[in-house]
């Protein structure tokens, strides 16, 4: 995705653009090897489908053509937070909830069918061609399926190879110093099978989600999709692992707070075998620090920053920054890297603090811990308690969830009185769901 979101930017300024991919691409929406996570639970943020609808004017309507449930995230879903029921509400926060290779495969033919732009499957890139002074990128050397190789000459090469980006390497080959490195270790895992959707499901809502909470390591999300189908995600952090046979996933779901995900997992007609993935880290990796860097060259996406997919921000991210490129070139390359970078750096902040404040709850995690970000955290918990009963509270705090808004929003001065009033008020009667059980499932 974010290889062809970068695409999409590039094809306003450059005559020509070549999407290189290893995999074979698939004429149809499908799943496929260079995508691993492509079976799992996909939700688009609302401000990652505002970004989208920027860069492909009408994918919105495009969604509703293919039956894509597009859901109000404070009125269609029902969210447990730290176990704490929010109260639900109208809203203008719309999410997409559309499978990974529904969605790609749309993107995809949309950006084919821009003037310039081809594809060139089935290839590897082995490594950057340079100047003689390795001052600039001047290509990429390509290894096809057959074996044979191929260099590419370009005005600009950008790496959206996602965390197995070889950048670094490939700078340290050009004379140049790799990015420093921040990583935040959290051991997720995260199962997903797909089930035939039935009106009754969720209460009728299109989605429910509970967090893993410091003392309760596990989480759940059901979310309705396309052609009639409603996907199960259960996840754990730090080694907590959900099962992927039926009794164990049932046993793990009836251990969360949401009874709904349990009833889905019990009743509904499996259309596909689980599946699982890990991610192991959150990792950032600082390009906006390096003080030398070649021109003709930037790095996006996942390659850039890599977020827990608990959260759901990696997409989001990817086309702001595309939005970000776009931009940028609208005022031609000149010290084009440095003003991505650090223009990148502004958009990955938000984020990055919501994903890695909210792993740092955990003690188990590693990791400073500065005095706002403990307050941040404590003050979160207490939002989740007033939340149950003061809707706005809850349309704040999904803003921010969704990119809409900067985790500063919540500090107004109306939104802090409102927390402080109603986290008093609902500390004895808020409504709290506690965590069923844990299973004793051997596999769980």
């Amino acid at each position: 995705m974010g290889g062809l979101l970068a695409a999409r930017a590039l094809s306003d300024s450059h005559t020509r653009v070549v999407v290189v991919d290893r995999d074979d691409l698939p004429t149809l929406p499908a799943d496929r090897r260079g995508v691993p996570q492509g079976r799992q639970l996909h939700v688009l943020l609302s401000r990652g489908r505002e970004a989208l609808e920027e860069l492909f004017p009408g994918l919105t309507q495009q969604m509703r053509d293919l039956a894509v449930p597009l859901m109000d995230l404070h009125g269609q879903v029902t969210w447990y937070n730290d176990g704490h029921v929010m109260a639900r509400a109208e809203s203008s926060i719309i999410a997409a909830g559309m499978s990974r290779p529904l969605l790609e495969y749309t993107v995809r033919s949309r950006v084919a069918a821009l003037p310039g732009v081809e594809f060139l499957p089935a290839t590897e890139a082995l490594g950057l061609v340079a100047t003689p002074d390795r001052q600039r990128v001047t290509g990429v050397r390509l290894r096809h399926r057959d074996g044979t190789e191929q260099t590419i000459t370009a005005d600009l090469v950008v790496d959206a190879c996602g965390r197995a980006s070889r950048t670094p390497t490939w700078l340290g080959d050009l004379g140049y110093d790799a990015p420093a490195e921040e990583e935040v270790r959290i051991e997720v895992t995260y199962v997903t099978r797909v089930y035939r959707h039935e009106p009754h499901h969720l209460g009728g809502l299109l989605g429910v989600l509970t967090n893993p909470v410091p003392g309760a390591p596990r989480a759940g999300v059901a979310g309705v999709l396309q052609d009639g189908q409603i996907a199960v995600a259960l996840s754990g952090v730090l080694g907590e692992q959900p099962p992927t046979d039926d009794e164990g996933m049932l046993s793990f779901a009836e251990s969360l707070a949401p009874p709904q995900i349990a009833e889905v997992v019990k009743s509904a007609q499996p259309l596909t075998d689980a599946v699982a993935m890990r991610f192991p880290a959150s990792r950032r990796r600082r390009y906006e620090r390096l003080r030398r860097f070649p021109a003709g060259y930037l790095v996006v996406a996942d390659a850039l920053c890599s977020f827990n997919p608990l959260y759901g921000q990696g997409m989001t991210v990817a086309a702001l920054q595309a939005l970000l490129l776009r931009r940028l070139l609208t005022t031609g390359d000149a010290q084009l890297s440095r003003r991505f970078f650090r223009a990148s750096a502004r958009v990955i902040d938000a984020p990055w603090a919501i994903a890695v404040g909210s792993d740092l709850r955990f003690p188990e995690v590693e990791g400073p811990r500065p005095a706002p970000v403990r307050f941040f955290n404590a003050y979160i918990h207490r939002l989740h308690i007033a939340a149950t009963a003061d809707a706005t509270l809850g349309a704040a705090f999904l803003r921010v969830v969704n990119l809409v808004d900067p985790p500063t929003a919540l500090l107004a001065p109306g939104t802090v009185l409102r927390v402080l009033r109603g986290f008093w008020r609902g500390r004895g009667g808020a409504r709290r769901v506690p965590e069923s059980p844990r299973s004793t499932h051997p596999g769980s």
